[in-house]
């Protein structure tokens, strides 16, 4: 049996990439880009926070997260890789937004790439 909702990064790698590329990124951004309700994001952060990953900062009433790119990944099969080369290659994809309700996110300006293959 196929399955179709299954994605190469867990929801753990998607806030990483949702908080690298916008710091200051609200929990409510995060949870819609994702596709992931606010709570599960809360825990997250506070999986990446209590694993050194991210740091959280006050500034007025807002949060601003610091990823620390020279942590490793905790797996045995990615031991080697730290986060920030992690975090490059996530960079060299083109920009993604939702373009629907489904959790997929879709490639903008870029005919070539299908939803599936992301």
């Amino acid at each position: 049996m196929r399955r179709k909702g299954w994605t190469f990064l867990s929801n753990h790698g998607h806030v990483l990439v949702c908080l690298a590329d916008d710091p200051d990124m609200r929990l409510k951004d995060v949870a819609a880009s994702i596709g992931i309700t606010e709570r599960a994001v809360q825990q997250i952060i506070a999986d990446l926070e209590g694993a050194q990953v991210i740091s959280r900062h006050k500034e007025g009433r807002r949060n601003r997260y610091v990823v620390r790119r020279d942590v490793r990944f905790r797996h045995p099969l990615e031991a080697g890789m730290r986060v920030g080369e992690f975090l490059d290659l996530t960079r060299r994809r083109p920009r993604l937004r939702r373009l629907s309700s489904d959790w997929g996110p879709t490639a903008v300006g870029t005919d070539d790439l299908e939803q599936d293959a992301l």
